[in-house]
């Protein structure tokens, strides 16, 4: 099998909001314990950042699968534990966010898996910077094995 997911998905989706909201905790302890006469404002923006950020994370981190194998016929999908085989004439649709960080690549399914009917990975992210706009390479592959394997 090869991985066709980032190996950076992990950082992303458990350490990076840990740091993340750690960091606006601090800005939100720190004044308080320097001072009880601080204004208002300052504990109003850390958390408004933070409502913010969790709403953010959660429609662009917390939905990506820990890991996604290719297999040849079918894909194989790694999240929470839970271990899920989709065949690619299973595939409905390939998609991809190529404006966010990270890279997302979209699978919707004809019929739901036990991950639900979209299945959003990370695609490993391209070294070289004048591709950071492009689409991943996995995608056009897949779309094109997922036709062969609907019209065989």
């Amino acid at each position: 099998m090869k991985r066709i997911s980032s190996r950076w998905t992990f950082f992303h989706k458990r350490i990076f909001p840990w740091l993340w909201f750690g960091g606006l905790a601090v800005f939100f302890i720190v004044p308080a314990l320097i001072s009880a006469n601080q204004p208002p404002f300052i504990f109003v923006v850390p958390l408004l950042l933070g409502i913010f950020s969790y709403f953010f994370f959660k429609h662009l981190l917390f939905d990506l699968v820990d890991e996604a194998w290719d297999a040849g016929d079918y894909l194989v999908f790694k999240n929470n534990g839970l271990e899920e085989m989709v065949r690619l004439e299973n595939i409905m649709n390939v998609s991809s966010s190529t404006f966010t960080n990270p890279p997302r690549v979209t699978l919707t399914l004809r019929t739901p898996s036990r991950l639900g009917k979209e299945i959003t990975f990370s695609p490993p992210a391209s070294m070289n910077p004048l591709n950071a706009f492009k689409k991943p390479p996995i995608v056009d592959e897949l779309i094109q094995r997922v036709d062969r394997a609907i019209n065989r």
